[in-house]
């Protein structure tokens, strides 16, 4: 069974940092490209970022470029997405994804997490 986990979101202050864990199981990380998008309240979900699966090239969403990094460790089947000075904005539930390349449209991906919430409040 195929189970992607989320992990690293809460409550922070605007400007702070927080870096978002995705565990992998029940599939071979390592061959599949992996994403995250998120979804602000009252909005649809949209792209943050991808990497390829070799960790390569990297795709992040023009919003986010300068404030996100997104990396992969195959050897413990993890995706991590660094996002820095945090915004009001970026509140949303954070989803990691698994697909056979790296897209940035959520229908081109077959493996999603439950998310993890991420509030930007002072």
């Amino acid at each position: 069974q195929v189970q992607l986990v989320e992990s690293g979101g809460g409550l922070v202050h605007p400007g702070a940092s927080l870096r978002l864990s995705c565990a992998a199981s029940g599939l071979t990380m390592s061959r599949l490209a992996m994403g995250w998008f998120r979804q602000p309240p009252g909005k649809e979900r949209e792209f943050v970022a991808g990497i390829s699966r070799s960790g390569g090239p990297t795709t992040i969403a023009d919003s986010m470029k300068g404030r996100v990094t997104i990396s992969r460790d195959n050897a413990k089947n993890t995706v991590y997405l660094q996002i820095d000075s945090l915004k009001h904005e970026d509140t949303a539930v954070y989803y990691c994804t698994a697909g056979r390349a790296l897209f940035t449209t959520d229908n081109n991906y077959d493996y999603w997490g439950q998310g993890t919430q991420v509030t930007v409040s002072s």
